[in-house]
């Protein structure tokens, strides 16, 4: 009786969740914690907790299809986790190459043209594991609806120092200015293929923490963080939600501390300043609550288009000043 009421008001739970969202994030980046610490509970071994992870792995990912989001990233296997005892890590490459496999020869997979990539140092890991990197990677090479990123042997300060030492390198033998460095330079020698910025990271497990995660993607987009106490396996659809909306509490108040910063510049800026701190009100000016929305700001005399007909991105930066704030 009491698990078929826990079952009615999770469901509950989760239609008023999806009332509450409006949209959904592009990119959703995700940390799997808890497996080994699931199967202890639950008397088990650590195998038992990775196998029944990867079932989640398959739920969330339906989840984000059925929401908007475009591409996901997995936290399957860090650098750390080279340290793990022998025995664990060979049945988590055993793990890997069976879902690898299994994704690449979904019918879901490609019905919604999931493309699965693998970001990280794949050559350190087994044979086995490469080859099935290859053959998942080779099946869906041609899909572009959906990105399935699978992070293996991954360490975000290991790529960011491999990607300045390439630049190094370039600079070395003439082959870049060092004028010429900016964003895309970094981006090109992070990955064989682009990765959106990441708008929000999951946390499963109760730490609180990124755990080197995508560092130039995550922070240098002020991406939102969701950190919740169930174990992988016992992530749920309202625990996704709750994330979800997350990164739209995260988004909206962003919105509203630009538009203070904006208000507070105009009384004490340059003419040309002042015209670019107007054009910043006028567009986030919604986001505040009524009694802070400044007067006799007017769009047409700024010279300010609707944000309908304008041709920026939502945040009116370019790429190359996205992290200044």
């Amino acid at each position: 009786m009491k698990r078929w009421f826990r079952r009615r008001v999770d469901a509950a739970y989760e239609r008023l969740l999806s009332r509450e969202i409006s949209g959904a994030p592009t990119h959703v980046a995700v940390i799997q914690d808890g497996n080994r610490r699931y199967a202890r509970q639950h008397g088990g071994d650590a195998q038992e907790g990775h196998r029944a992870g990867a079932d989640t792995t398959e739920r969330v990912l339906e989840w984000c299809q059925d929401i908007g989001v475009e591409e996901l990233t997995l936290y399957a296997f860090s650098t750390e986790n080279f340290n793990r005892p022998e025995d664990e890590r060979e049945a988590l490459y055993d793990l890997l190459c069976e879902k690898l496999t299994e994704f690449a020869d979904a019918d879901r997979v490609h019905d919604n043209e999931v493309r699965i990539r693998a970001l990280g140092a794949v050559d350190r890991l087994p044979e086995r594991v490469r080859e099935a990197v290859d053959y998942a990677e080779e099946q869906t090479a041609g899909y572009e609806q959906f990105v399935l990123n699978i992070a293996l042997a991954y360490g975000g300060r290991s790529q960011l120092l491999e990607a300045a030492r390439g630049v190094a390198r370039d600079v070395e033998v003439d082959h870049l200015e060092p004028d010429a460095i900016d964003v895309e330079t970094i981006e090109q020698r992070l990955y064989d293929q682009p990765v959106r910025d990441v708008d929000l990271i999951i946390r499963t497990g109760g730490d609180e923490r990124t755990s080197n995660f995508l560092p130039w993607h995550a922070n240098g987009n002020e991406a939102a963080v969701f950190f919740c106490t169930p174990y992988w396996p016992e992530f749920s659809k309202a625990d996704f939600l709750r994330g979800i909306r997350t990164y739209e509490h995260r988004k909206e108040s962003w919105r509203r501390t630009r538009a203070r910063r904006a208000i507070a510049l105009l009384g004490a800026v340059s003419e040309p300043e002042l015209t670019d701190a107007q054009a910043v009100v006028n567009r986030f000016r919604d986001s505040l609550p009524v009694g802070e929305r400044p007067a006799g700001i007017d769009r047409e005399a700024t010279g300010v288009a609707d944000s309908s007909e304008s041709t920026t991105t939502e945040d009116g930066l370019d790429s190359s000043s996205r992290a200044a704030d």
